[in-house]
């Protein structure tokens, strides 16, 4: 069964309607937006000023933790306080780690109850033990007796709850039978569901949080098949735990929420932020209105394709392609990393060469210049150009016109240095071309990248079998109107159907235009959201070999933005990784003024991965596969990790960053940093 009806449409996935308060989730309703107060709860000003502001910005739902009874008790000021100044229309949610009877007093005062399973009267102590299927049922009993009061209240008040896992507070019951994987987070949650349903309790919104943007997409993918094999339709809250902050927290966000989205799962989005929170909501509405724009009816023609791909969208496998060579530092294919390609016009190609050669990008080379060529003239001005500069890339990649024929390239490659990559489209029937354009390429040793739309794929496959793959690689940079895909991503993954059909293993090139975006405008975070969405989304399912990001002019900046979407795919790291929470009212430091101090201290430690967060609530699970952590332990103090084990503990905050740079020297993983590494990250 697929957990989604099409993998090439936005197909809105149908859920039952739950009301959070007056605010319904799910069903028929638009995307909702929410956000969370970073101040002390039992502050009750501080966060009702807090929920005002968030409400002010369009936040539609607002959460605040109630680590304790004395918190929850809180909660029944804010709201009156909160409605008599005129936002009695958007519900909160207490937000209950721990204790059942936080929880208990908080659901007498707000619309909505969010409890972690992983640790909602649960054990995490990271303890090793075999659970006998006895021993596993006793511990459901006692979930059920903890958690049924809870149900039981809310059903009488009318509360919604959201059931919401985390990657790194599974329970230790869990963590014993299924292991830190998806399958153990959709377990988790499917437990406190079933109790849920038993008192016929269905006001309940699921989530499947993680910071690394490939578990948490593929636990929510799992999720969604479980829940609709025992016949379950209840909406999803979509978000990316401890994603950080600045330009990595947004990328990262947009990857996991909106791979989601295009493939029409998700009812409510959260994007977490280590900022204030109303810098939050922008980017959730952005992300929101870009899926909405898709959420269109299908055309007849539409429903007959098929519902899924050969990818197993439940384990991360990437694609095996050939071995391209582009020089002796830059290859595709097997253990390699996708490669950057940074377009240019022909008139700043000079301009780009000398921006692309700065020592800032050192650490983060664009290995590919993509120049469009439209006449033999133009042609003649490359290889002009050439011998006056010297490329500081790997290759070279002209986007041919269709007026240029074999011929009239094989006349001026002579002038050409560098390995070129001709970028060409081939419409229908246009087989015999494509034969010659790759015969060219074959007897110059030269590259060919291919871009033919899916619709027209089908009469070409027969020729790429006895072609075969030497030399060639494929692309798409525009969406048909009338495509059978609705979005690029579902155009990539039709290509790759076409690709396995034809028996092809050639490398994809992924390419942002502004043709594929789901909705593009001019701004820098819409150019960001879409290369997420798209190059993020593919590379978290396996697929790309090279990548570019064409709508961003400037050739730098394209190259920082394509290399942080890597980055945040998992698929090609270049700096120090940061796992950092948004701040909440249990959270024991200022974590945007500590994140950012450690990230200038740290930045430049190319694979290192530094959790930092706030208090043990995710700590030491969302740490598991963190080199280092920060974690706050009590007011002043903190105490640090290597991987979950905490190694010193209580450290005075003003000596705990000294502290952390000795354990990661202890670790051997220390390197002092180059001149341009001193830049602003």
């Amino acid at each position: 069964m697929s957990y989604c009806a099409s993998r090439y449409h936005t197909l809105r996935r149908r859920t039952v309607e739950v009301m959070v308060g007056g605010v319904g989730v799910g069903g028929s309703h638009p995307l909702r937006i929410q956000s969370m107060t970073t101040s002390d709860t039992q502050d009750v000003a501080a966060t009702v000023k807090q929920s005002i502001a968030l409400a002010e910005v369009g936040c539609e739902i607002v959460r605040i933790t109630a680590p304790n009874v004395a918190a929850a008790k809180c909660l029944k000021d804010i709201r009156a306080q909160f409605s008599a100044a005129g936002f009695g229309h958007i519900p909160l949610v207490a937000d209950i780690h721990f204790l059942p009877s936080a929880a208990m007093e908080a659901v007498e005062h707000v619309e909505k109850v969010r409890v972690n399973p992983g640790n909602y009267a649960d054990k995490k102590k990271f303890a090793v033990k075999e659970y006998t299927d006895a021993d596993y049922d006793r511990e459901l009993e006692r979930l059920h007796e903890s958690f049924s009061p809870l149900v039981k209240r809310s059903k009488e008040l009318g509360r919604a709850m959201r059931i919401g896992t985390n990657h790194g507070s599974l329970s230790d019951r869990i963590m014993n039978r299924y292991g830190d994987t998806p399958l153990g987070m959709v377990e988790s949650a499917l437990e406190f569901l079933r109790i849920a349903r038993s008192h016929d309790y269905h006001a309940i919104i699921l989530s499947m949080k993680a910071s690394n943007p490939k578990v948490m997409i593929q636990a929510y993918r799992l999720l969604v098949e479980r829940m609709a094999q025992e016949d379950m339709h209840y909406p999803l809250h979509l978000g990316v735990t401890e994603a950080g902050d600045g330009e990595d927290g947004r990328i990262k966000s947009a990857i996991g929420i909106g791979s989601l989205l295009l493939d029409g799962l998700g009812d409510t989005i959260r994007v977490s932020l280590t900022e204030d929170s109303v810098y939050e909501i922008p980017v959730a509405r952005a992300i929101a209105d870009k899926a909405m724009s898709l959420w269109t009816a299908p055309r007849p023609e539409e429903i007959s394709l098929p519902l899924a791909d050969t990818i197993d969208p439940y384990h991360f496998s990437k694609r095996e392609t050939a071995v391209l060579r582009f020089s002796d530092k830059c290859a595709v294919g097997p253990e390699q990393p996708p490669r950057v390609i940074v377009r240019s016009t022909l008139a700043g190609l000079a301009d780009a060469a000398k921006a692309l050669a700065a020592p800032r990008l050192i650490d983060t080379p664009a290995e590919g210049l993509l120049v469009p060529v439209n006449s033999v003239a133009d042609l003649q001005a490359v290889g002009a150009c050439l011998q006056a500069i010297p490329l500081p890339v790997d290759f070279l990649a002209l986007e041919l016109a269709s007026s240029l024929t074999p011929e009239a390239l094989e006349s001026q490659f002579s002038t050409l240095n560098p390995k070129l990559l001709l970028v060409r489209r081939f419409e229908a029937r246009e087989t015999a071309r494509l034969i010659a354009f790759a015969e060219l390429v074959r007897r110059h040793g030269h590259f060919l990248a291919v871009e033919i739309d899916p619709e027209n794929f089908g009469p070409y496959e027969d020729a790429l079998r006895k072609l075969g793959d030497a030399s060639l690689l494929f692309t798409l940079s525009t969406l048909r109107p009338q495509a059978i895909a609705a979005h690029g991503i579902g155009a990539y993954r039709r290509l790759l159907e076409h690709l396995k059909a034809a028996g092809s293993k050639a490398p994809v090139w992924i390419r942002n235009t502004s043709a594929m975006a789901v909705r593009g405008d001019n701004s820098f975070l819409s150019k960001l959201l879409e290369a997420s969405f798209l190059t993020g989304s593919l590379l978290c399912d396996g697929i790309g070999d090279l990548v570019s990001i064409e709508t961003e002019a400037d050739p730098a900046r394209a190259t920082k933005l394509a290399y942080n979407v890597l980055q945040g795919a998992g698929a090609r790291i270049s700096k120090t990784e940061f796992v950092a929470c948004p701040s909440c009212g249990r959270t024991l430091f200022d974590l945007q003024t500590t994140t950012q101090r450690i990230r200038a201290q740290t930045g430049h430690l190319k694979g290192v991965k530094i959790a930092i967060m706030g208090c043990i609530v995710n700590g030491p699970g969302e740490m598991a596969d963190a080199d280092f952590g920060y974690v706050g332990g009590a007011p002043g103090k903190i105490n640090l990790y290597v991987g979950k084990n905490c190694v010193q503990y209580n450290i005075p905050q003003v000596e705990a960053d000294a502290r952390l740079i000795a354990l990661i020297r202890e670790h051997g993983k220390w390197a002092d940093p180059e001149p341009h590494q001193l830049s602003p990250v």
